[in-house]
C-alpha cells in the first residue's frame, strides 16, 4: 500500500478528512449492526487512528449502544464509526475513502451473520465475531 496520504469524502465532498498514516486494519463485517445502518447486506471498513485523522468539516453523529456512527447530514453518506470499547480507532466506510481500490479487506469480521446467499470467493480469515479484542 502506498504511503501517500489517504482521503476520503462523503458523496457532495461536504465533509471530507486526510489521514496522515496507513490503515490499522481493513475489513468486511458481516453484523446486523452494520447492514441495518447501511442498508447492505455487508459493510466494507479501513481502520485508522482517531488521531492520525484530519478533518474537513464536522460529520453528524448519533448513539446507540456503545457506538457512536456518523453521516452527512446534507448528502446522507455513511462516513464510520466509534466504539467505545475501542478507544483511539475510527472505522471508515471503504465508500467514503477516495480510492477505495487501494484498501481491500483482509478479514471477515461476523462471519456467522453472513446473509446465506453473499457468496464471496476469497480465502481471507474469517472470524465469527469480532475481529479485535474488546
Amino acid at each position: 500500500m502506498s504511503d501517500a496520504p489517504h482521503g476520503g469524502a462523503c458523496r457532495c465532498g461536504l465533509i471530507s478528512a486526510e489521514m496522515r498514516a496507513q490503515p490499522m486494519l481493513r475489513l468486511y463485517c458481516h453484523c446486523r449492526d452494520c447492514r441495518k445502518q447501511t442498508g447492505a447486506p455487508m459493510m466494507a471498513f479501513v481502520v485508522f487512528n482517531d488521531s492520525d485523522v484530519t478533518w474537513f468539516g464536522t460529520p453528524k453523529t448519533f448513539r446507540s449502544g456503545g457506538v457512536e456512527r456518523s453521516f452527512c447530514e446534507h448528502c446522507g453518506s455513511q462516513i464510520g464509526y466509534r466504539d467505545d470499547q475501542l478507544p483511539g480507532e475510527i472505522y471508515l466506510a471503504l465508500g467514503f475513502m477516495d480510492e477505495p481500490e487501494r484498501y481491500p479487506p483482509s478479514f471477515h469480521a461476523f462471519d456467522k451473520r453472513r446473509l446465506p446467499f453473499i457468496h464471496l470467493a476469497d480465502e481471507l480469515p474469517r472470524h465469527d465475531g469480532f475481529s479485535t479484542q474488546r
